[in-house]
């Protein structure tokens, strides 16, 4: 078998609008990966047309276990995790192919993600800057088992890489409301299953702190209109998950019975 250096993951569901453009971006790696949750608008086929090795799942186990399996999967020395609607820049690039070529003392690496939001780039509040680990060595990298916002822990030294890396996210509000109601519910629940409380009092108070911190601290207002709303965004998205996370202790404290 040929040396692999550099294998490239991914989890998709759905990802048709996405994935070519993503493909693309790393057409430099030696395999890549797709691990798919049931998609049903051809995503699927578009991913292995363009040479990726695409395992089907049944089951959604949440983001942590999903991205598991799809590294399970990987063969490369090294390995480049990605979500569908992210691009790898130019810039990027050339330095992840330098690195893997030169055999570096670190054993992952951050990449500086900057997030597109209703078709705006944003560059202040919250999601800027935003550093994501994603490039590591396969023996040395494993992802939690959260639900949402799972994380990446990589065993050994992490340097940071230049370059960008291009996340074309929420394009419009939407899917922004959508996606907030499915991560706030995943949170919450990862959050009590991890001991904490929530309620209408704590998600008042960090809604709040959340839009203060975003909006004026982070400065989010210099991205005009959309920094305004992206900050309530992040208030509501805050809000909904503590109120969830009080109303799941309630009912794990007061089970409703059977009628």
């Amino acid at each position: 078998m040929a040396d692999i250096r550099l294998s490239v993951t991914l989890i998709t569901h759905n990802e048709s609008r996405h994935i070519a453009a993503c493909l693309k971006s790393v057409a430099f790696a030696d395999e890549w990966v797709v691990v798919d949750s049931g998609s049903t608008d051809g995503t699927r086929e578009i991913a292995e047309s363009m040479g990726a090795r695409v395992v089907k799942t049944d089951d959604w186990p949440g983001f942590g276990v999903q991205k598991n399996r799809a590294l399970d999967l990987a063969r490369g020395r090294w390995v480049l995790s990605i979500d569908a609607d992210e691009r790898v820049s130019e810039a990027l690039a050339a330095r992840i192919r330098t690195v893997i070529q030169n055999e570096p003392a670190a054993d992952g690496y951050e990449l500086s993600r900057i997030s597109r939001f209703c078709g705006q780039w944003m560059r202040h509040g919250d999601w800027n800057p935003d550093r994501v680990l994603r490039l590591f060595r396969r023996e040395r990298g494993r992802f939690t088992d959260d639900l949402v916002h799972e994380r990446l822990q990589v065993q050994g030294r992490v340097e940071r890489l230049a370059g960008d890396l291009l996340h074309d996210t929420m394009p419009t509000l939407d899917d922004a409301l959508d996606k907030l109601n499915r991560y706030s519910s995943g949170r919450a629940l990862d959050k009590v299953k991890a001991g904490g409380q929530g309620g209408l009092g704590a998600a008042l108070g960090h809604g709040v702190w959340a839009f203060v911190r975003c909006y004026l601290l982070k400065r989010g207002f210099l991205d005009g209109r959309l920094g305004f709303v992206l900050a309530i965004y992040q208030a509501e998205g805050t809000y909904y998950r503590y109120l969830k996370m009080g109303l799941l202790r309630q009912q794990m404290r007061n089970p409703i019975e059977p009628i």
